[in-house]
């Protein structure tokens, strides 16, 4: 397998990123209209951490992780590897060495569509990393691949400099040049989440506030007192 590491790509503007770095990937993904999700696969290895960044990408050959040594040179400050193979991989990548190297280099995590390895050392070293597996196996260094090429995970199509946002929940790519707009639609939702959290800690319920009523009867959803109910069931026997 031949390929190519291209260098420098267009990035997302750091102030757009760091924007968006304020809102959970829920809240980013339905800001753009319920997209961008890496799919429900990809968990982090630790909890209570977000991370945001302008995706390097990598596209290895199952079991083999020579192209995420190439991808290390090319990652700079911001920067969040994102690795996927050409075929369905659960071998251990990624590990702690790894990190070590990317850390240096000002690196803010790895998404990798593979496994993941030394996961206690990774959570330890504060090194954020989100994987669709947990494993011991080890790789060789042995195919030829790509970094900085568009990717694909679980349909999501990832180019480099696109930014990713990642949490608790999932992962989330953002196209760069929607990364301003984006944030600015998060913002928005924000608020309205805001005025709605008031709201029913006020007391309202969703049903009035979001009209759901209309929406219950409309769809033939009755009221029947337990009595009324328990009738129509013996009715029914």
């Amino acid at each position: 397998m031949s390929g190519v590491i291209v260098t420098n790509p267009p990035k997302a503007d750091v102030k757009d990123v760091e924007a968006l770095a304020g809102y959970g990937v829920a809240t980013v993904s339905e800001a753009m209209g319920r997209t961008g999700l890496l799919g429900p696969g990809i968990r982090p290895v630790q909890q209570g951490v977000r991370a945001a960044g302008t995706a390097v990408t990598v596209l290895g050959w199952p079991g083999d992780n020579l192209m995420i040594h190439a991808a290390v040179e090319q990652c700079g400050e911001g920067d969040i590897l994102v690795v996927t193979t050409t075929s369905p991989c659960t071998d251990g990548l990624f590990g702690e060495l790894f990190a070590t190297a990317l850390r240096q280099r000002g690196a803010r995590g790895v998404v990798i569509n593979t496994g993941i390895r030394d996961t206690q050392e990774l959570r330890e070293m504060g090194f954020a990393a989100w994987s669709r597996v947990v494993s011991a196996q080890g790789t060789v260094k042995a195919t030829g691949g790509s970094v900085n090429v568009p990717v694909a995970i679980d349909g999501q199509v990832i180019r480099p400099g696109d930014v990713i946002l990642a949490d608790d929940d999932g992962v989330v790519v953002v196209p760069r040049e929607r990364a301003r707009a984006t944030a600015e639609a998060a913002e928005a939702r924000e608020d309205k989440e805001a005025k709605t959290r008031a709201a029913f800690l006020d007391g309202e319920l969703g049903l009035d506030r979001y009209g759901l009523r209309e929406t219950l009867k409309r769809l033939g959803v009755e009221y029947k007192t337990y009595e009324e109910y328990a009738a129509d069931q013996g009715e029914r026997s």
